[in-house]
């Protein structure tokens, strides 16, 4: 698999992670990978052949080609039909909400083809623009100047929100709300309401995905095996909170993490 990451134009490094990008040939007996929650909000476009995304243990659909996949709160499993050959924009929690008028809410946990969120003409007009690019380099001008005409049209995140996101992102999704609000309580209802609008997911679901990320980036760098260790120098509770935490955005626990097959992808994407 050969998987490169591209930095933003400085104009949208405040929403924009990164671009990557995926290329892989087709296979003979390809494997299911797991992916799991990392706290952002990403849009694809599939330039290979058809991705499926299981939604049981035989069931599946076909990812839209050109979608954007909201915040997802458990793991699930993908696997392509073929040659591998995916572009994509990797937001902050935050910054896709600054390019669309509906409720990211409405996007958690599901592919939204990009037509309902920019229409069919606008949307048709983008696909076909990063289909016939001649080079990542061209798609990535494509898709910002995209971007930066809609930032435009918009006015910037709520502070709220996004003192909130920083101070997550900050402390590796240790900062208690309470904390971030300065005992100010009277916030946080209007806080709940704001992050569930804009981002999603709750403040505390959120920091709960980072602080695994934290813990995944040990566990997958090898700086330590220990779980122990790897639970204290995350803010963990104990090891059980830590186990029971990666349980269950991951699907099973840290050991079996390392040796398993179906997390290849998600390896590659969060080492």
């Amino acid at each position: 698999m050969n998987y490169q990451t591209f930095q933003p134009h400085p104009d949208l490094e405040a929403f924009v992670s990164c671009y990557w990008t995926l290329e892989a040939p087709a296979q003979n007996k390809t494997e299911r990978q797991r992916i799991i929650p990392d706290g952002c909000i990403e849009m694809a476009f599939i330039l290979g052949d058809d991705i499926k995304r299981y939604t049981s243990q035989d069931e599946f659909i076909f990812q839209p080609r050109a979608m954007v996949l909201g915040q997802i709160m458990k793991p699930f499993y993908i696997e392509p039909t073929g040659k591998v050959n995916t572009f994509a924009i990797r937001f902050y929690p935050y910054g896709f909400a600054n390019f669309v008028n509906q409720p990211i809410k409405n996007l958690a946990n599901k592919e939204t083809p990009i037509d309902v969120l920019f229409g069919a003409e606008k949307a048709k007009e983008l696909e076909q623009k990063i289909i016939e690019a001649k080079d990542d380099k061209h798609r990535i001008e494509i898709i910002e100047n995209f971007f930066l005409e809609k930032l435009n049209d918009k006015t910037t995140i709520d502070h709220i929100v996004k003192h909130t996101i920083d101070a997550l992102l900050s402390s590796n999704g240790t900062a208690s709300i309470s904390t971030i609000l300065q005992q100010d309580l009277s916030k946080r209802r209007q806080l709940e309401r704001k992050f569930i609008k804009q981002i999603g997911v709750s403040p505390k679901q959120l920091g709960k995905v980072i602080r695994l990320q934290t813990a995944l980036k040990m566990l997958l760098n090898r700086k330590t095996e220990n779980l122990t260790n790897i639970a204290y120098e995350s803010d963990y509770f104990d090891q059980a909170h830590f186990i029971k935490d990666f349980k269950e955005f991951t699907g099973i626990n840290p050991k079996a993490f390392l040796g398993n097959e179906n997390m290849a992808l998600s390896t590659l994407f969060y080492k």
